[in-house]
This record gives structure tokens, sequence and C-alpha cells, in this order.
């Protein structure tokens, strides 16, 4: 799980905040009944203290001694109810006390007797063992002019169990609340976010030459349709504004064809004139070459520009590549034989693929070219063909003098140099891979490099491999130079 995407992030605050507002709502509760039952239960007591007083004690003096307490055993049954009851006439001392409750709750004997800021409110009294009792403490006085003190209370863990049962259900049912809300969170960021992985994927499959492709749209009215028709509408200026530039190179290299043709071939008919002095001749001769150097920048300009708007006619036929390859690269052996290098060939036959065979040998001969170009005397040039998982793979490596780290990803750029004096003096343009990566473009291929400067680059093609014939399956599968 990708803990930074955008539906990671939102379940996470969504869970966050409803685990917060749970544990709030919790809190209150928990308060807010403790509050009630504790007001209830003292709404109780002091009940059962003003119908002792008003109603029992009202009858003092009483008919016999055990009259007070026959009346209040009957009425409440303390010892069975679990209470506490307690009456204490002033100057008389007690005159009735509840026994101990059956459940053995607490010991009334050892309740201590209210103090004088006690007795007309209620406290909490506690006894051995941590047990609490709530007892609510009234005065009362009676037509005769006696005064009571009556006391009514009950163990505080009645309290305590209703609270302590809602804390157990908190405890069982927020956890699985919460996980249940986190699953159905996910589930449903994952399935609001669903258009937004398609229009990630068919985003990240346009480039400059399938520009006119287009983002889906869902018609749902949020802010996913808008994005996505800003977006396509983005995508569209971008098209516009490459079919521009594409239709301005074209147009201009079209345009500087015939001039520079008709300057090299008067530069060349002056340089052939017998009435020229030497120096002037040096000096036509260097026009002349620097004539045929632009001319063949011209072509190549046409040729990228042509293969990026698709205008280039593609006769497309299966071929072998191991065998396009072992050819052309016997007819580049004599250049690397010159510079003294070492050329090697490892090519698998049966490489089948389905491209212009023209066009794929001049991706072969500018890679092997260019690798040359940069080796130096005494190294090493390698052309190797395979086939790996239903791809065929050219490679073309060396260990020359390597591309600089921050070289490496301009390589394909148009008039890019890496060394702008070497190349200039060997001729080169910065047009070769420019051409080699728009071939590879217009057959659905991909190309690759890796270089460390100082030890050489490696120049990866991979096209889509097809399906070997049967009468090829019994040809020798590898040569070897």
């Amino acid at each position: 799980m990708n803990t930074r995407s955008l539906r990671f992030r939102i379940t996470a605050w969504y869970a966050g905040l409803l685990a917060g507002a749970l544990l709030i709502f919790g809190v209150s509760v928990y308060l807010g009944l403790e509050r009630y039952l504790y007001w209830n239960l003292q709404r109780t007591l002091g009940s059962d203290c003003r119908t002792i007083g008003t109603q029992l004690l009202s009858q003092h003096p009483f008919k016999r001694t055990d009259w007070l307490e026959t009346e209040i055993n009957e009425a409440y049954a303390p010892e069975v109810n679990g209470h506490f009851i307690r009456v204490v006439e002033e100057g008389a001392g007690v005159l009735y006390v509840s026994g101990a409750p059956k459940d053995g709750a607490f010991d009334p004997s050892q309740v201590p007797l209210p103090n004088g800021d006690e007795k007309n409110r209620p406290r909490k009294v506690r006894l051995g063992g941590g047990k609490q009792l709530l007892i609510d403490t009234q005065q009362f006085t009676t037509p005769d002019g006696s005064k009571f003190v009556v006391e009514s209370g009950v163990p505080y863990q009645q309290i305590e169990v209703v609270l302590h049962g809602l804390l157990v259900t908190f405890a069982i049912y927020m956890p699985f609340i919460i996980s249940l809300a986190v699953v159905s969170g996910y589930w449903l960021m994952r399935r609001s976010l669903q258009p937004v992985d398609e229009i990630t994927k068919r985003a990240e499959g346009i480039t400059s030459t399938n520009l006119s492709e287009r983002l889906p749209v869902i018609q749902t009215g949020d802010e996913l349709e808008r994005l996505s028709v800003s977006l396509n509408r983005m995508i569209e200026r971008l098209d516009q504004a490459f079919q521009h530039i594409n239709r301005f190179s074209a147009d201009a290299s079209h345009e500087l064809r015939t001039p520079l043709t008709i300057l090299q071939l008067e530069l060349e008919g002056i340089a052939q004139s017998h009435r020229l002095n030497p120096s002037l001749t040096d000096q036509i001769g260097s026009a002349l070459e620097e004539t045929h150097r632009m001319s063949h920048i011209v072509e190549n300009l046409l040729a990228i520009s042509r293969l990026d708007a698709g205008e280039v006619k593609m006769d497309k036929a299966r071929l072998d590549l191991g065998q396009l390859a072992a050819s052309t690269a016997e007819q580049m052996r004599l250049l690397a034989e010159e510079k003294l290098i070492l050329f090697r060939s490892n090519v698998a036959t049966n490489i089948y693929v389905e491209g212009d065979r023209s066009r794929l040998q001049q991706v072969i001969v500018n890679l092997v070219a260019n690798a040359i170009k940069y080796t130096q005397e005494g190294g090493e040039v390698e052309v190797n063909v395979r086939a790996d998982r239903g791809t065929a793979v050219l490679e073309v490596s060396d260990n020359g003098v390597g591309i600089s780290a921050h070289a490496l990803g301009h390589v394909f750029e148009r008039f890019y140099r890496a060394d702008k004096a070497r190349s200039r003096n060997s001729g080169g343009a910065g047009l070769g891979l420019a051409i080699v990566k728009a071939i590879c473009t217009a057959h659905g291929a991909e190309i690759k490099v890796s270089s460390e400067e100082g030890h050489g680059s490696r120049f990866t093609v991979e096209l889509p491999l097809l399906d070997v014939p049967e009468n090829e399956l019994a040809k020798p599968a590898l040569r070897t130079h």
C-alpha cells in the first residue's frame, strides 16, 4: 500500500477524524451519563429522606418504641435493597439504623455521623476496601419541636457498574466501527478515484507523437470532469504547437534545399575554373564543404520532421533483424579497422520483426558510426541481436569516452552535442541520434541508452518480435564475427 497516495491520506484523515469524533462522543456520553445517574440517585435519596421526615417523623412521639423501625423496614427493606438509612434525634442519639445488606456491600456501623456542614447536602463517604456510599442528609423539626437528622444512602458502586458497562461497550464496538469505517472509506475512495487512475494511465501514454489522443471524460459534473476537459484542452494546444513547429521545420528545410543546391552547383562550377589562384580555390573549397554540410543538416531536419509528422511512407515488411544487422555491420567493419578498433558482432538469426528495411538499416548505421566515432584507437565496438521475452533486442556497445551523467538525458535531442567542439570537427551536427529516435518511434520501438563517462556506452533498441516461420527453424541461430 502506498502511504503517500491520495486515497491513503484521505482515508487516514477520515479515520483519524472519525476516531476523534467518536472519542469526544464517548467522553461526552460517559460524563453525561455519570452526571445523570448521580443526579437521579441523589433525587431518589432526597425523596426517601423527605418521605421519612414528613410522613413518619411527623407522628412523633411514636406509638411504641419499635414503630419507626417497623415502618421503615416495611416501606424500604434496606437490607434487601442494599440501602443505608439512619435516623438521629438531636439530644437522644440514633433512633434507627439499617442493618448490613445481604450482598455485604458495606458495613453500616462504619458510616460516620454527619458533621454540621454535612447535615443538609449529599456527600460521599469512603469506607474500608475502597467502597463508597452516596448519602443524602436532611434535617427535620416535628410539630412537638423535636429535631431529627435523616440519612439515606446507597453504594456508589451502582453508578460505577453502569459506567463500567458503558466503557466495555465502547471498547468493543468503537474499534469495530472505526475499522468498518476505514475499510468502507478506502473502498469508496478507491472507487471514487478510479477515474483518476484511468486518466493517469492514458496521460502517461500520450507523447509528442500521439498528441491527437485525448483523456477520457467522465460525465459526472464534478471536479474530475472539469479536470479532464481542461487537460484535453491543454493537450489540444500542445498538439497545435507541435504541429506548427513540425510544419515550420519541414517547410524551412524544404525551402532551403533548392537555394543550397544551386549554391553548391555554382561553387562547384567556380571551383572547376582554371583562372582562379590557389588561395581563392581553397576558400571556395571551404565554402563548398560548408555548403555540403548544411545540405546534409537540412536533409536530416526534413527527414526528422516528416517522421515526426508521420508523412514518411514506411515500406514495412517482415524481415530478419539479425541478418540485417549482420550485413550492415559487415559493411561498417572497414570503418572500424581504419581506427584499429576491434569490431565484433554477436547476432542471432530468425529474429523477425516488422519494419522498413532501409530505415532500420539507417538506425544500425547511425548507432555503429556513432560508437566508432567516439571510441579511441584500440577500443572495441560490439553489435548484438537477440530475442528476449517476446522482444527483438538490438544492442550497440563500445568502450569509448562514454557520456556524462548530465548529458545522458539529452542525447536524443536535436542539435545536442555533449562535446560541441569535437563533434563540429568530425562533421557531426547532433542530428544522428535524433533521426534514430524518430525512426524507432515510427516503428513502435523503444530505444534506451546507458553510459558511464570514460567507460563506454550501450544503446539498446527493442522492437516487437514476430513468430519464426517453420521453414526458418532449421537455419543456424547465431552468427559471430
